[in-house]
């Protein structure tokens, strides 16, 4: 079957792209129990030094990451966004 040939407006493909962004980018994960929302961070984005809350070490700038916080609401979401850590992917991976 062949490709439509239609050209997408620069607002449909706006609208594509950031569907997309934000379908890919962040997760929930159940991690001992408890949900957790994941968001990947490249490293382009990664403007800012962090302290990986499993190994102690910094996440240094340009490092891509993890971005992780509580996804039970249990204390309100302000609480929970508050409350986010900056990972090492390979820590979060084996925590």
């Amino acid at each position: 079957m062949p490709r439509s040939r239609k050209r997408r407006t620069s607002s449909e493909r706006a609208d594509v792209s950031l569907d997309r962004l934000i379908a890919g980018w962040k997760r929930t994960e159940v991690k001992r129990g408890v949900e957790w929302t994941v968001q990947p961070i490249s490293a382009p984005q990664a403007q800012k030094p962090y302290v990986c809350p499993d190994c102690g070490r910094t996440v240094d700038v340009g490092v891509a990451h993890v971005v992780v916080w509580r996804a039970d609401g249990v204390l309100g979401d302000s609480a929970d966004l508050a409350a986010r850590r900056h990972w090492h992917t390979h820590c979060w991976r084996i925590a």
